[in-house]
């Protein structure tokens, strides 16, 4: 029998493992959140969160996960005729894409297989018709381990197609991965807080340019909680339009310092090296299941070559050293297995990991 009071060390694809130090910062007294205490906290927070993404333009705080952000930046930033481009590579942005027809909007998707990045050039082929008011684009795919070429994709549009919004998924990219939102174009980015930033789930943060927030202002039927317009009036107060989620709010707090002394160029680097150790040790095991040249450096999705019975293996050494890493997902369940290496999971802990996979499978 499971308890659910000593559970196990996460290292799955998110929610990540939480680290004591964060933990002690999340039961800090609650703060009256229209009280100048609060303001004071959010306004640091957000300066922080701006230098994070680099961007001198809207940081909101949502007390949601990211996926409401999926139905958020339609709803405000596409008007009834208007249609959208919808790059799916896995099962997060295929979602998407269903998720924005579900609203209404209309939607097309540009589909390439599970484990293949989205290009460029396949974007600029669809969007040459003219017949797109914005792109969705998933900057790191969690079901595949995709790390898709945002950085080349966005300065090809920022060279063609300067007038189609740019809406980023960057819910296992964003604090691990290389993310320039004003030198990219881009118009929303967002990301829960369950992965690189190392924090518990149910918390968002969103990146909102100023053309969004205007276009925003001509759609209709908006509704309350997700509105961008609302969410702007509430700027100059330091508040949210809503009650947050201030335990969360003071663990970003934690957090975005601590990015910040060590230097976000050091932070995507700590990810990286992460991220070789393990791929290095799939490849000598295993495969890495996409192309290395575009694989995550948040998350590495690794090919069944063994057909080891992945949900056993991981059952094993969860009884074993209580921690836990991830099945393959949805129709990858049994083909892959992925490990996270994100946030405050060090290279230490993988080693670890890995160390008592190789017990369990009995590799050398």
């Amino acid at each position: 029998m499971v308890d659910w009071r000593n559970p196990p060390k996460l290292f799955i694809p998110g929610p990540i493992m939480v680290a004591d130090d964060v933990l002690k910062e999340l039961s800090r007294p609650p703060l009256g959140h229209r009280g100048k205490e609060y303001a004071q906290l959010h306004g640091e927070v957000t300066e922080m969160l701006k230098k994070v993404l680099f961007t001198n333009q809207y940081v909101f705080m949502s007390t949601s996960s990211a996926s409401a952000i999926w139905e958020a930046s339609v709803n405000n930033c596409i008007l009834p005729n208007e249609t959208v481009l919808s790059t799916c590579c896995g099962a997060f942005s295929d979602k998407w894409a269903d998720v924005i027809a579900a609203t209404g909007h209309k939607v097309d998707a540009l589909k390439v297989d599970w484990g293949q990045p989205v290009k460029p050039e396949q974007i600029d082929e669809k969007l040459s018709s003219g017949k797109y008011a914005a792109i969705t684009l998933v900057h790191n795919e969690t079901s595949t381990g995709i790390m898709n070429p945002v950085k080349e994709i966005s300065e090809m549009m920022k060279k063609k197609y300067p007038d189609v919004l740019i809406f980023v998924d960057s819910v296992s990219g964003m604090a691990g991965l290389p993310l320039k939102f004003d030198e990219w174009g881009w118009d929303v980015a967002f990301a829960s807080v369950q992965k690189c930033f190392g924090l518990p789930p149910g918390f968002t943060v969103v990146a909102i340019s100023k053309r969004a927030i205007e276009k925003s202002k001509k759609v209709p039927n908006r509704g309350y909680y997700f509105n961008f317009e609302e969410w702007e009036k509430m700027v100059p107060k330091n508040q949210t339009l809503i009650t947050p989620s201030i335990p969360h709010i003071y663990g970003l707090h934690y957090q975005c310092t601590k990015l910040l002394k060590e230097g976000m160029e050091n932070v995507w680097a700590r990810h990286k090296n992460m991220a070789d150790f393990v791929r290095g040790w799939a490849r000598k095991n295993f495969e890495v299941f996409c192309e290395e040249k575009y694989a995550s450096d948040t998350l590495t999705a690794i090919k069944n070559t063994r057909n080891i019975n992945v949900a056993e293996t991981v059952a094993a050494v969860q009884k074993k050293h209580n921690v836990i890493f991830g099945n393959g997902y949805k129709k990858l369940k049994d083909i892959t297995f992925r490990i996270a290496h994100m946030g405050d999971i060090s290279l230490d802990d993988l080693k670890k990991l890995t160390s008592w996979i190789d017990e369990e499978l009995g590799l050398g």
